[in-house]
């Protein structure tokens, strides 16, 4: 089966082609910082993708001839992890999500083109995949009760790569695993189901490279109500003016670790503080399983950083051996696990 499957980030798309799991064509189409502001909301943006990827798909010397079309997931309702086929309780809901990420267009997108082509069309391990156990969801604020975001998608697949490397099974270990990107979920996986993880997109964990984290609830309240920020500006300021980007003004890791080679001072504190967060975060996760750990998986673009992955490392590797997979394979992910779905060696789940 000829399967297209559709990854949008915040201003790239990612497309692949894929003839039963063999990748036939892979392209990222970078979305211009000035093409992207001509829409108010990232809803918005559908058409233009569309057509994007239209072109670039027929620019590779494809048709528009798909059996199979998946999409990343949106922000929807929280799910168990698996193969979605998309209806329209999840587009309704998608068309309403939970926060705006340019995630919440995977899943229209598909089922834009299945129509058009008259196939199926799905999605795979949204970012609201919600495996917790209860009592991971209680906090101080029974209001406010522990919701994930997380990167599950990616940490899935990444930790079952891990598996098949090292002939183990995927559902008989305790691994911890860190998406380490423009956002950072880490999740503890036992037993095939991420019983901990974090929300990424909700003030959870290290600040990023332009989120803020976990941030203290006094002085965040007080900050919100000093006049100086709007609610949309606060929300805004915590997600995407900060971390890396507040203190350095840059959110490329790349262009911090030049800045340290340069001899910049503040750039190694600041970049060493966030590696320092990302550690201890990551660390909290051992007492879930009692300290058993079998493993921490280090995955997401910062693992490019040498410096990043070895500071890691450095402070990890007490816990359980360290292994870096660079990069994401979200595309790979959701092709192959669609494959699998429809030739019966998965089930295939209805969004309800």
């Amino acid at each position: 089966m000829k399967i297209l499957a559709i990854n949008p980030g915040m201003i790239s798309t990612k497309i692949g082609i894929f003839q039963d799991k063999e990748l036939l064509m892979h392209a990222t189409i970078n979305h211009p910082f000035e093409e992207l502001c001509r829409y108010p909301f990232i809803m918005d943006e559908f058409d233009y993708r569309r057509e994007s990827i239209v072109k670039e798909i027929k620019a590779q010397g494809f048709e528009m001839d798909f059996d199979v079309v998946v999409g990343r997931g949106g922000l929807v309702k929280p799910i168990t992890s698996g193969v979605y086929e998309l209806n329209e309780k999840v587009i309704e809901d998608t068309k309403h999500p939970r926060l705006h990420h340019a995630c919440n267009l995977g899943s229209l997108l598909a089922l834009s083109f299945a129509q058009e082509l008259g196939c199926r069309a799905f999605t795979v391990d949204p970012g609201v995949v919600d495996e917790l156990d209860d009592i991971a969801r209680i906090t101080g604020v029974p209001e406010m009760p522990h919701q994930t975001i997380w990167h599950a998608l990616n940490q899935r697949e990444i930790a079952k790569r891990y598996c098949r490397e090292h002939n183990l099974k995927y559902e008989d270990l305790d691994l911890i695993v860190c998406h380490l990107g423009s956002g950072i979920s880490f999740a503890l996986h036992h037993h095939g189901r991420a019983i901990e993880c974090s929300n990424a997109m909700s003030g959870d964990g290290p600040f990023t490279p332009s989120r803020a984290g976990s941030l203290p609830t006094a002085q965040l309240v007080q900050l919100c109500y000093s006049g100086k920020y709007t609610e949309k500006e606060m929300l805004r300021k915590i997600n995407g003016h900060s971390g890396l980007t507040a203190h350095l003004g840059t959110n490329d890791v790349r262009e911090v670790v030049k800045r340290i080679e340069n001899g910049d001072e503040h750039a190694k504190l600041v970049l060493d503080a966030m590696i320092y967060q990302i550690s201890r975060h990551l660390a909290s996760l051992a007492p879930v399983t009692c300290g058993h750990i079998d493993a921490i998986i280090l995955t997401g673009a910062m693992v490019n950083s040498d410096y990043v992955a070895n500071g890691i490392k450095r402070r990890m590797e007490y816990l359980a051996p360290v292994y870096c997979y660079p990069g994401e394979d979200e595309l790979t992910a959701l092709a192959h696990n669609v494959y699998r779905a429809l030739i019966g060696e998965q089930e295939i789940k209805v969004y309800e």
